[in-house]
Parts: C-alpha cells; sequence; structure tokens
C-alpha cells in the first residue's frame, strides 16, 4: 500500500530564465531607493489627500474617475501602518515621520515593476520571435518617463499594467481558442481578461478605451468563427454567453463592488458632502446625520420644514427669507413689489424654516393624527419667524427681468392681492398619490395663479446686490423654458409643529428635533448618485504651469517637473526616453506605410509577404497601433487640462510596436545575408542610444545624483523643456 514512497517524488517545471531576469530587472528598476525623495511630490499631494481621507473613513468625491485605484493607493497606506494624519498642502513638503513612504508608493511601483514581463509575453503571444519579445520588454524597462511615474504615489503605472494584463489575457485565451476551447485554462485567461478591463476602467476611466478595443476583438473575432462551418449553433451561443459573461456581466459586477467597498468604507460625514443630495448626506455618520436623525418622514399640513435646492452646485442654499423688502426700483431703473425678500442661502439659518399650512384651515400645527401632504396637493409656504406667506406675482424679478419676483407677501391695502397658493408635484413619484417624503421626495413648487416653478435661478447666476446681502436669487418660471435642477426641492430638516403662538413657534424653530424614524439609502441609490457626480461634477479648468495639448506629446515638446530638492538642486521631472519615443514614431509611421502598401498591391492579386506573415503583421498593428490610436485620438476631443502623463498609456503600445516593425524589416525586406547582418548592427547600434539616454537622464528620472548648472543646462535637449537651474 505504501510501495509509492519506494521511488522519490519528483516535479519537474520549465522556467523562462529571461522571463525571470526581466522580472528582476524591473523589480531593481522601480524599487531601488523607493523613500527618496522623502517630501511630497507633484500629484502625490493630491492623491494623498484621499488616503488620509480612506484612513479616517471621511466620505470625499473625486471627479477625476472611480475609486479603485484609490483604494490600492490607501492599501499601501493601511499595510504600512498610516493613520491619515498628514496635511497634504504643498509639494515639496517634508513627509513626518508617521507617513510610510515605501508603503505608499510600493503598489504603483510593483505594477509598474510587472510591466516588463508582460511586455514580454505579449510579443511572444503574438507569436514574434524570443529576440523580440525580449527588445519590447527592455525597451519598456529603459523608459524613463514610465520608471519615474512607477516610482511615485500616482496611478498610472497601476492602469498601463492592469491594460496589458487586459491585452496579455486576452492574447492567451484567443491562441487556446483552437485546440483547447471550454478548458479550465481557456476559461481562465477569459475570465481575466475580463476582470483586468474592470480594474483598469476602476483605476481611470482612461483604461475605458482599451476596454472598448478588446471588446471590438473580441467581437471582430467571434464574427469570423460565425463563418466557421464545422461550429454548430449550440457551440457558437455557448461561445457568445461565454464571452458576454466574462467581458461584459462580470466586469460591470466588479466595477458595482469597487463603489460598494468605498462607500462601505467612508461612512462619515465629510467635506465634500454638500455636493450631494440630502438623502445621501443623511446616510452618512455625522454632519448632516446629525440634524437629521430621528425626523418625521411624511410631511403634514403643519409642519416645519427647511428646503434644500437640489442642484446643489455651485454650492448648496435653502430657501430663506428675512424681514429686508426689496427696493421700490433697482439700480437699472425698474420698480419692484417692494415686498419681503425671498432668496437662497447658503447656510443653515433659522430664517430657512417655512411652515406647510392647509389653505382651507388657519392653524400652523400638525394635527393628530398628521395629515400627509401628497402630490398634487394645493398648499402655502408660511415663512416661521415672519410669518408671512411665500408669494410670486406678475412683477420681474431683480436679476432675472423674464422671470417672475418671489417674495413674502405684505399687505400694502394697494390693489396688489395676495397670490400665495401653490402645487405640490413629487418628481421622483412613483404613483400620483405618493406622499412627500422628507429628504427622499424631489418636489417641485407651481403657483397655482401663474403656472411659475420656485426656482433657484442664483445657484447658477449672479447673486444680489448689497440690498440682498449677496444672497442667490429665487423666481417663478414659466414651465414652457423646460425642466431644470434649480426648481426642484427637497425636505432636509422637519419636525412635526406644536406652538400655535408666535412666541412659542420661535423657541419651537430654534430647538432640535427629537423623533425616531430613520432614512437609510440603498446602495443602488448611492451608486447611483455617487457615479452620475463623478461624470458630471467638473472642477473648474484653468492653465496649469506643465499643461500641455496632445499634439506636444508625439515630439515630447513638453515636460512636468515633479520635485526640486530646495538646497541641493536634485530635482525629478517626468521625460521620455528620447531615443525610444522618436523610433516609437517612426515605427507607426513605417507600419501605416508598409500597411497601405501591401493593401494596395494585394488588391493587384500581387502578394509580397506570405499569407500567415500578414495576419500577423495586421493582428500585432490591431493591438499596438490600435491600442495606440484609443489611448490618443480621444484627447484631441476632450475640453479638459492634459498633461504628459495622459500619454503614458498611449506611448506604452506604440513603443510595442517598435520591435513588431523590426522584426518584419528584418524577416521580409532583407533578404540577403549581408542585408541582414548590416540591419542587426544597426539594431544594435539603436539600442545602445535608447540605453545612452536612459542613462543621461537617469538623475532628474530617480532625483539623484545631484547634477551641476552645467550638468542640468546640457540636459536642456529642447527649448521647450523646463529644466529647473537655480540662479547664482
Amino acid at each position: 500500500m505504501l510501495g509509492f514512497l519506494k521511488e522519490p517524488v519528483v516535479v519537474t517545471a520549465k522556467i523562462n530564465v529571461s522571463l525571470v531576469a526581466l522580472t528582476v530587472m524591473g523589480l531593481i528598476s522601480r524599487l531601488w531607493g523607493l523613500c527618496y525623495p522623502r517630501a511630497v511630490v507633484f500629484d502625490e499631494v493630491y492623491y494623498g489627500q484621499f488616503v488620509s481621507l480612506y484612513m479616517k473613513r471621511i466620505f470625499f468625491v473625486d471627479d477625476s474617475g472611480p475609486p479603485f485605484g484609490h483604494m490600492l493607493l490607501a492599501l499601501g497606506g493601511y499595510l504600512g501602518g498610516f493613520d491619515g494624519n498628514f496635511l497634504w498642502n504643498r509639494i515639496g513638503a517634508e513627509y513626518s515621520m508617521n507617513v510610510p513612504v515605501w508603503s505608499l508608493r510600493l503598489l504603483p511601483a510593483l505594477a509598474g515593476a510587472l510591466c516588463v514581463p508582460l511586455a514580454y509575453q505579449i510579443l511572444v503571444e503574438l507569436h514574434f520571435s524570443h529576440c523580440a519579445a525580449l527588445g519590447a520588454a527592455l525597451l519598456i524597462l529603459l523608459e524613463n518617463s514610465l520608471i519615474t511615474q512607477s516610482r511615485l504615489m500616482l496611478l498610472e503605472s497601476i492602469l498601463i499594467f492592469f491594460i496589458l494584463l487586459a491585452v496579455l489575457s486576452y492574447l492567451k485565451f484567443y491562441n487556446l481558442q483552437k485546440h483547447s476551447a471550454f478548458s479550465g485554462s481557456w476559461w481562465f485567461w477569459l475570465l481575466l481578461t475580463g476582470v483586468a478591463c474592470s480594474c483598469a476602467v476602476g483605476v481611470k476611466y482612461m483604461g475605458l478605451f482599451t476596454y472598448i478595443l478588446l471588446l471590438a476583438t473580441a467581437g471582430l473575432h467571434f464574427w469570423h468563427m460565425i463563418g466557421d462551418q464545422n461550429l454548430s449553433n449550440v457551440s457558437l451561443l455557448c461561445h457568445f454567453l461565454a464571452r458576454g459573461l466574462a467581458l461584459i456581466i462580470i466586469p460591470m459586477g466588479l466595477y458595482l463592488s469597487f463603489f460598494y467597498v468605498h462607500l462601505a468604507l467612508l461612512y462619515r460625514s465629510g467635506p465634500h458632502d454638500q455636493i450631494m443630495t440630502s438623502a445621501f448626506q443623511a446616510s452618512l455618520e455625522g454632519g448632516l446625520a446629525r440634524i437629521t436623525q430621528g425626523q418625521p418622514l411624511e410631511v403634514a399640513y403643519g409642519s416645519q420644514i427647511t428646503l434644500r435646492n437640489v442642484l446643489g452646485k455651485p454650492m448648496q442654499c435653502w430657501l430663506h427669507s428675512h424681514t429686508n423688502t426689496y427696493p421700490i426700483r433697482y439700480e437699472n431703473g425698474r420698480g419692484s413689489s417692494h415686498q419681503q425678500q425671498v432668496t437662497c442661502y447658503p447656510f443653515k439659518d433659522v430664517n430657512n424654516w417655512w411652515i406647510v399650512k392647509d389653505p382651507g384651515m388657519q392653524q400652523l400645527v400638525v394635527s393628530n393624527p398628521p395629515r400627509p401632504v401628497r402630490h398634487g396637493h394645493i398648499v402655502q409656504l408660511v415663512h416661521g419667524i415672519t410669518t408671512r406667506y411665500l408669494n410670486t406675482h406678475d412683477v420681474a424679478a431683480p436679476l432675472s427681468p423674464h422671470s417672475q419676483e418671489v417674495s413674502c407677501y405684505i399687505d400694502y391695502n394697494i390693489s396688489m392681492p395676495a397670490q400665495n397658493l401653490w402645487r405640490v408635484e413629487i418628481v421622483n413619484r412613483e404613483s400620483d398619490t405618493d406622499v412627500w417624503k422628507t429628504i427622499l421626495s424631489e418636489v417641485r413648487f407651481v403657483h397655482v395663479n401663474t403656472s411659475a416653478v420656485l426656482k433657484a435661478s442664483g445657484v447658477i447666476g449672479a447673486s444680489l446686490p448689497e440690498w440682498g446681502y449677496r444672497q442667490l436669487e429665487v423666481v417663478g418660471e414659466k414651465l414652457s423654458k423646460g425642466y431644470h435642477q434649480s426648481m426642484v426641492w427637497n425636505v432636509e430638516e422637519h419636525r412635526y409643529g406644536k406652538s400655535q403662538e408666535q412666541k412659542e413657534r420661535e423657541v419651537e424653530l430654534h430647538s432640535p428635533t427629537q423623533m425616531d424614524i430613520s432614512k437609510n439609502l440603498s446602495f443602488m441609490a448611492k451608486f447611483t448618485e455617487l457615479q452620475w457626480k463623478i461624470l458630471t461634477l467638473k472642477n473648474e479648468d484653468t492653465e496649469h504651469k506643465y499643461s500641455s495639448s496632445a499634439l506636444d506629446w508625439i515630439t515630447m515638446d513638453t515636460n512636468i517637473a515633479y520635485w526640486l530638492h530646495p538646497t541641493s538642486g536634485a530635482q525629478i521631472h517626468l521625460l521620455g526616453n528620447v531615443a525610444t519615443w522618436a523610433s516609437a514614431n517612426a515605427a507607426a509611421l513605417v507600419y501605416l506605410c508598409l500597411s497601405l502598401w501591401y493593401l494596395l498591391r494585394r488588391r493587384r492579386k500581387i502578394y509580397d509577404i506570405p499569407e500567415d506573415a500578414w495576419q500577423l503583421w495586421m493582428s500585432a498593428g490591431g493591438i499596438c497601433g490600435g491600442g495606440w490610436a484609443v489611448n490618443y485620438l480621444p484627447f484631441f476631443l476632450m475640453e479638459k487640462t492634459l498633461f504628459l502623463y495622459h500619454y503614458l498609456p498611449a506611448v506604452t503600445f506604440q513603443i510595442l510596436l517598435i520591435p513588431v516593425v523590426l522584426q518584419h524589416l528584418s524577416d521580409h525586406l532583407c533578404r540577403s545575408v549581408l542585408l541582414k547582418s548590416m540591419f542587426s548592427a544597426l539594431t544594435v547600434a539603436w539600442f545602445s542610444s535608447v540605453y545612452f539616454v536612459y542613462c543621461t537622464f537617469s538623475p532628474v528620472t530617480y532625483g539623484q545624483p545631484a547634477l551641476s548648472l552645467t550638468e542640468l543646462k546640457a540636459l536642456r535637449w529642447k527649448d521647450t523643456w523646463n529644466i529647473l537651474i537655480r540662479k547664482q
């Protein structure tokens, strides 16, 4: 029974020494001196703030993209024991001892290092030679810009890693298609393709470009499968469903999971709350939740409420009034009603409180049992402190003369009767009998007499002059002018009024609410709102010293000074390897010209290269050239501040095209032994120049050693480069 112990157990394994060596060299190039400089470098000042907020579990919104990349950086901080206590307010600020610099920079560095063996394997899976694959990996290894970006707490190296992993996984899956369909390894690489694509998109939306490229490639390959008569209809359906599951369903689910973890981690109120809806804010611990916890859910006649404008940008504001009146005449000579001012006020204030009144009754308290207000009900809104009714009439608004003035009505005993009836319309209702709910319901107030809608026009326009205390204008807008979020309001703070006497009511309005009804948003509701904010919330784009245009990137006419030592003059710059970038441009041009030449000749039934070489040429171009195009050309359509690092995913694909073109030229255009020998010698000389440029610029890639003024001036190979030289 134990006979198997008589023979030794032998395990054999194939080890690609080249792949191991490339991985080790990649790790050394990215991890060496990772803690240097121990200071905030360029966009570390930006991402570091989010890492600190993760450590403190404080909610934030970043309009630059999804949260997965931020969570990976935060994971590095967590593993290093970072407590989040550091003030990220200045580039060049020295890190305090509680900041684990090595851990924070570790994951980007590892991702950058692993891009080297990934480049090698991609060329192998494209069926190019070991020499071409080795060349591709070495070019990535010696690319100064990729090294710089990998060694800092930034996201581009992580993005490029997942992009290359997705491409490699799809190529491995595709190569298994003919002989091992639906095998374990086939499923593994197909699923990994979808996971890597989702991770790339989760790091930055730029990952979407490569995801679309792979979806298009998979679609083209499946189209060819449809024409294969050896595959049955059932087999085709299984292939289609497998691809749909792995490349669409699973990535979508994984993308949702990033937000789920993000929201689960960030459960505390923070500085970014104000751009979210009241319902979202109330779901966070602290902040608005402390004020709204336990409020009555259903708004009833007699309810005391504050009304927040749903738009919430550029600032949140609440419907507000005070005893001051509109001036009899405005600066431009137009007249007003001289009624009590109604504004939208961007701060909490007792003058933000209103009472919902039944027009048919005089009482301003909630009856027992409460009578809830429903969609379509007519109400009057009484200002809590001044007890005047919200009113609008056919008088031009102060800043928007084509809209109606909104006021609190004062009876001057003249021919201007009160018009203070408003119809409640619940915008997000599920039925026409929905009850108006605190925080959850988004409502419009339609004026019964004129059909004007209560609108916070000042949220999207100018503020009132000094007589209006620079508060935001509120108007009555005609329904015919269309729907806008500035016309929608929600109840934020709410209590059931109990005091009929004015003095007692004022005391009540100043006191906190104490009732027991909680309101929780579902994950999907929170995800939808947060996703919409990320997509639509845009910071004001300002011209940056190191911003550039997409045209500047191809010829590398720009650079970015990341860091400057305060005394020694040592510095870090984002600069590409000039020899590599110029060669990548040349390779792209050669590929394009040769492809057009081959296509024209093939139309004339002239085949310059074998069919298998043609298919190899086209597939490599589709991945490498297509990867460059989809990651570069969209920037010409973007209205945002652009930087050189936006080009790094595109140039990575373009670099992979260099060995593709070189091998093709060697195999099919150098037909004599002499030509092949000369071409090999030129290739070695060219690669030596790549290594020379890498070594020349490594001091500003790694930030050490510090260079003299003469050496720094010698690095300014282009007049457009901003090499920092201190004045003596």
